[in-house]
């Protein structure tokens, strides 16, 4: 199969990149700071800010859409609405490129703040308040539920995944907590810092051993709802 060069494209990675430049045959493939790969916006700094951009901007087009469209914006109405066409678009492969920098997770949170105020009646209230009324959690919390969900899976062995090459379980007894604590790597980077196996560590860490010991998927689910302190 042949290689269209025109779809090709070099990134350079890392500070210390020599950045040289590559070809195919005779033509030299042209170099980009950002590029989209399976739907994720990929920047050469590997932030994630110019995706977080891009999902809000996908989900405001369709808010726009139900508000020109939709003349009686009811509760079920709306919260049905935004779950299956809104809240897709902010949370499309999110366990890739969920965001660690406050106005990343402020632009994200910022389109639910919007879908909220459009139900009648709730317009006055706080955010907090519109959530609780439409049975609602922030997006950043629900992008912590399912780091732990995962975790979860990869620690019991649902998924077919080795999980000594994500955690590290603590071997000191001593420790307060329940028995399956992972220990967190030093991180000097960010990108290390707030990958999927580092930033879940403390939240996992925090819950308690009847939800950690969970024998199904959905057992853990559930135990984990009624645990509201992962926040």
């Amino acid at each position: 199969m042949l290689f269209n060069v025109d779809k090709c494209v070099v990134m350079h990675l890392g500070n210390r990149n020599k950045k040289f430049n590559y070809s195919m045959g005779d033509t030299e493939i042209k170099t980009v700071t950002n590029q989209k790969d399976l739907g994720v916006l990929v920047s050469n700094s590997i932030k994630y800010s110019e995706q977080c951009s891009e999902a809000a901007k996908a989900g405001n087009k369709i808010l726009g859409l139900i508000r020109r469209n939709i003349q009686f914006k009811s509760k079920d109405i709306i919260v049905r609405l935004y779950k299956a066409l809104v809240r897709p678009k902010l949370e499309y492969c999110v366990q890739a490129w969920s965001p660690y920098c406050k106005k990343d997770i402020a632009v994200l949170e910022q389109v639910q703040k919007r879908a909220t105020k459009m139900i009648v009646g709730l317009y006055n209230l706080s955010y907090e308040g519109r959530l609780k009324v439409c049975e609602l959690t922030t997006l950043e919390k629900r992008r912590i539920r399912g780091d732990l969900i995962e975790t979860y899976k990869i620690l019991k062995g649902f998924e077919n995944v080795d999980h000594k090459k994500f955690f590290h379980l603590n071997s000191d007894c001593k420790t307060r907590g329940h028995s399956l604590k992972l220990s967190k790597c030093r991180s000097s980077l960010d990108l290390r810092k707030y990958f999927f196996s580092q930033r879940v560590v403390d939240y996992w860490n925090r819950l308690p051993q009847h939800v950690v010991e969970a024998d199904t998927v959905n057992t853990f689910k559930n135990r984990l709802d009624k645990f509201d302190k992962y926040d």
